[in-house]
């Protein structure tokens, strides 16, 4: 048997897909049964989402698809076309941390890491949906994520602190916004 034969029944049926991955445009054939997580990282070369339990209960898949969070591993990625994803490597901007990944280095809301990309996606949604979250909105905001090493305490202190710090910097840019409109009256 030669190896250089393809066995064309071996061969499994694709699909084109377009979506945008932290503002790149992409265009891929994917087997249909090909896990959103396991696309972005074997394909793209997305390492910072993390593949855990691999049924959505752990979080350390979550990204972003359409400006809401969602497992990875419980989406394929042909669910995903047309839609606009985003990873925890897109958060930073032009390679300064992004105020939430900031917070949880500066809280040290991390042991091993493994789930910290999922937090911080968990994160992002809950302080755009709340932007000063009391201590129950963080848990339930949360909730659908785990993490075997910190006993929550130094993850909560960050998300309390990415919130200050978001809200700061939106403070700022509705300042710059007002000085703008000024320069132009």
């Amino acid at each position: 048997m030669s190896t250089d034969a393809t066995d064309p029944s071996t061969e499994q049926p694709t699909r084109e897909i377009s979506l945008t991955i932290n503002g790149e445009d992409v265009v891929a054939d994917v087997e249909p049964r090909l896990k959103l997580s396991d696309f972005l990282r074997d394909r793209r070369g997305l390492y910072g989402l993390r593949i855990g339990c691999e049924h959505g209960v752990c979080g350390a898949c979550t990204v972003s698809m359409d400006d809401r969070i969602v497992k990875s591993c419980l989406v394929y990625a042909v669910q995903a076309d047309r839609s606009d994803l985003v990873t925890v490597e897109g958060l930073a901007d032009e390679g300064d941390l992004h105020p939430i990944q900031r917070a949880y280095h500066e809280d040290h809301a991390l042991q091993c890491g493994f789930c910290t990309s999922g937090f911080v996606m968990a994160t992002r949604e809950l302080l755009a949906e709340t932007p000063d979250p009391s201590d129950e909105a963080i848990e339930k905001g949360l909730a659908d994520n785990i993490c075997r090493c910190t006993g929550y305490q130094n993850i909560y202190k960050a998300v309390r602190r990415a919130a200050d710090y978001t809200q700061a910097r939106a403070d700022e840019e509705g300042r710059m916004g007002e000085r703008d409109q000024e320069d132009d009256a």
